[in-house]
């Protein structure tokens, strides 16, 4: 590798001159800014958490389930970004081996699935808030709801996002499955 042919990041004043490029968030989704949000108090409550238990000696009882609720609330908010990036884990060594018509049958039939699978989370997920009714949080008192209710957002979300994968793999007529080096920004 020539090391000359590379961008000059270092200037003849010895200064680093490197740019970066401009962050563009426009892209960012609500559910990544709720999961942000989440992620954010979370890391607050742990600091807290740390800050009480090793600087005061009188760790405070309640940050423990809260934080785990948090860590929840994370996890289901953000994997409907995984759900919107069609990054989550797949299985595409039979797409490799199996004529193309076959290939999209199947991708479609994941697709659906996909969405049902979603979908029938969502109805079980309001079920069991329905069943749940004013149940209490261990420590604090306020209803396990407010959690199932923030898993409940999540799910609604995969629903929608796997619904969107769906249109844009009918829109471009193939999906990642089928060419597994493509991403959804390809169009």
């Amino acid at each position: 590798m020539d090391l000359d042919a590379l961008p000059k990041v270092m200037g003849d004043d010895g200064e680093f001159h490197a740019t970066d490029e401009a962050v563009d968030l426009s892209h960012t989704t609500i559910e990544g800014w709720v999961s942000l949000a989440i992620f954010w108090v979370l890391g607050a409550v742990v600091f807290y958490q740390f800050f009480t238990r090793y600087a005061l000696n009188n760790s405070a009882s309640w940050t423990e389930e809260i934080a785990r609720y948090l860590l929840i609330g994370t996890v289901f908010v953000g994997a409907s970004i995984g759900v919107a990036k069609n990054n989550h884990i797949q299985v595409d060594l039979l797409y490799r081996y199996l004529p193309a018509p076959l290939c999209r049958a199947m991708s479609m039939v994941v697709d659906v699935l996909r969405i049902a699978f979603f979908a029938a989370m969502v109805v079980l997920t309001a079920q069991m808030m329905q069943k749940m009714g004013s149940y209490q949080m261990t420590i604090i008192d306020l209803p396990m709801n407010i959690v199932y209710g923030v898993c409940l957002f999540g799910m609604a979300m995969m629903t929608l996002r796997s619904a969107w994968v769906m249109k844009v793999h009918l829109q471009r007529g193939y999906s990642v499955l089928e060419r597994p080096e493509t991403t959804m920004e390809d169009r």
